[in-house]
């Protein structure tokens, strides 16, 4: 359990700044996709600081240092099953995937936001890397209708 803790914990890079990113891509009137990254970073910051901190309060628990909660003894007997953690899921896209996977369809979601923000707007969106697909639909609707002036709310 503390090695699979360990390894997951270091395989997470930090929480994005999505402070940063709303400097670098402001919401402007032609561009809906610099709104969709910030909350896409918002929404995956959010996941990663329970996954985070379930991870660090488990490797504690595990040398005596806090109390296992009913809370953590679900992370730990699910990581320990190789499923999902309930807590996790409860600010996690939805996933069907084991464990393992999952944690790395993670990581891949978060490098494809991180290179986004490093790069720009990539060439080839991953629409099911989203967590929240219809923002990212809306946003390109949205640029669409503004760049050739077609009402999209009719």
């Amino acid at each position: 359990l503390e090695e699979v803790a360990s390894d997951i914990l270091a395989k997470l890079p930090k929480n994005f700044d999505t402070e940063a990113a709303l400097r670098k891509y402001p919401t402007t009137y032609s561009q809906s996709m610099n709104t969709v990254l910030v909350q896409e970073m918002v929404r995956f910051n959010r996941l990663t600081d329970v996954v985070r901190s379930s991870l660090n309060n488990i490797r504690k628990a595990i040398k005596g240092l806090v109390v296992m909660s009913s809370e953590l003894e679900e992370v730990a007997d699910s990581i320990l099953k190789g499923k999902i953690p309930g807590l996790w899921m409860k600010k996690s896209y939805p996933s069907l995937k084991p464990l393992g996977s999952y944690v790395n369809d993670l990581l891949a979601r978060l490098k494809f936001l991180q290179d986004w923000y490093d790069d720009g707007p990539p060439t080839v969106f991953w629409i099911s890397g989203f967590f929240f697909t219809q923002a990212f639909l809306t946003g390109a609707q949205q640029n669409y209708a503004r760049k050739f002036r077609i009402p999209i709310d009719l």
